[in-house]
């Protein structure tokens, strides 16, 4: 293995980072949101949209995020002006897909209202591989199709949109993505068997195109649906609502006795975040403290793991939006240790308290990691500008990632 010194001026980075000011911190957060709606087609009117689920999932959070910090109209706009983009891009077949029309195969007027109904694609550069054609390992990281861990985040999107602006449509469109997906990603290995999820299924959802599943995806879609629910019940002013009850029940059965635990930087930072997202449940009633257990315990072991020193390389040798994943999850672990704090009577249950101080003596790798990206010469790389997008709006949100963490 290489060893690469320390760059001689990373304390000035390290202070720097440390000693930004709110308002310059969401400055920059600002100028990259901005630049990455002009880059993207987002506007002006008549642009050609380039639209990615996942990147496009973290930015709508990034402008909620804004418009909550600014009171801004414009940022609560793009963030409308975003999701409808998505949903008429990535709803709707390639341009050189001999289909046409929605993916969900209603008509233009039935689409228009449930967009969602039939998923949304990926947004890759090259188009699905076909059921006869043979699989390619490497190619299949560039072809198009749908992931179910980049329809949570949308769905988490949407409800997040719904959250900030009391406009219930959002997260009705978000439950709809759930069970048309949780329909088509779910399945029986063989009868009586355990339920499994296909990792990334065809646009229209008709055939897997890659059949093992993602570490993460069952508890991202447990944590997203009953998330969903408690939103359709705030917002419609019921006690409570059911319309996910057989997709959870699915999901915890799936989740059951499994191990969350990994070493990449990106996995971490989605488990701690996790761990946020079951808290906040936990504390709004819900009976998920086995599962905040395991999650936390699973997490820490994850970072007892994790090659920290790998954060000493130099940019061409990193993968940005991975490790400014890891920063978010630990911002959510911080947010996680406030709540528990404010609210400890809630976090009390049999078998003991929630516990959170093994993870303090890794919080400052966000710093560590916000300081290298945000210095220009590590944004003039190779590795940066080769997914230039999904670094910027994921530096946006390590920066500022309230949005992110509505």
């Amino acid at each position: 293995m290489h060893r690469h010194k320390k760059p001689h001026n990373w304390a000035d980075l390290y202070y720097t980072v440390r000693m930004a000011t709110p308002d310059a911190k969401m400055g920059m957060v600002r100028k990259i949101m901005l630049a990455f709606a002009e880059r993207t087609g987002l506007f002006p009117e008549g642009a050609s949209p380039e639209r990615y689920l996942w990147t496009d999932s973290f930015a709508v959070c990034n402008y909620l995020g804004l418009y909550r910090q600014t009171g801004d109209d414009q940022y609560r706009d793009l963030a409308f002006r975003l999701v409808a983009q998505v949903h008429g891009v990535l709803g709707r077949h390639r341009r050189d897909d001999k289909r046409s029309g929605w993916i969900s195969g209603l008509s233009e007027e039935e689409g228009r209202s449930h967009p969602t109904a039939g998923g949304l694609r990926i947004g890759k550069k090259i188009n699905e591989r076909k059921p006869e054609e043979p699989f390619d390992d490497q190619l299949e990281w560039d072809r198009d199709g749908q992931y179910f861990h980049y329809l949570t985040q949308w769905m988490h999107a949407l409800d997040a949109v719904s959250r900030a602006t009391g406009e219930p449509v959002f997260n009705g469109w978000a439950v709809e993505l759930a069970k048309a997906v949780h329909a088509r990603f779910s399945y029986e290995p063989q009868i009586g068997a355990e339920k499994r999820l296909y990792w990334k299924m065809s646009i229209d959802l008709s055939y897997p195109l890659v059949q093992s599943m993602g570490h993460h995806d069952p508890l991202d879609g447990r944590i997203t649906y009953e998330e969903l629910e408690r939103t359709d019940a705030q917002l419609s002013g019921k006690s409570s609502s059911r319309q996910l009850s057989g997709e959870i029940s699915d999901m915890s059965a799936i989740c059951a006795g499994k191990s969350w635990a990994t070493d990449d930087a990106l996995g971490i930072g989605s488990l701690l975040t996790a761990a946020y997202r079951i808290a906040r449940l936990m504390h709004a009633g819900s009976d998920t403290g086995s599962l905040l257990k395991t999650v936390l315990h699973d997490s820490l072991r994850s970072l007892k793991a994790f090659d920290s020193s790998s954060l000493w390389l130099p940019p061409d040798y990193r993968l940005a939006f991975r490790e400014l994943g890891l920063s978010i999850g630990l911002q959510a672990i911080q947010k996680l240790k406030e709540l528990v704090e404010q609210h400890t009577d809630a976090f009390q249950k049999p078998g003991g308290s929630v516990n959170v101080k093994g993870f303090e003596q890794y919080l400052t790798l966000t710093e560590t990691i916000n300081a290298f990206w945000m210095e220009k010469k590590s944004r003039e790389s190779a590795a940066w500008k080769q997914h230039q997008d999904i670094n910027m709006v994921m530096l946006a949100s390590s920066l500022a990632p309230d949005g992110c963490l509505l």
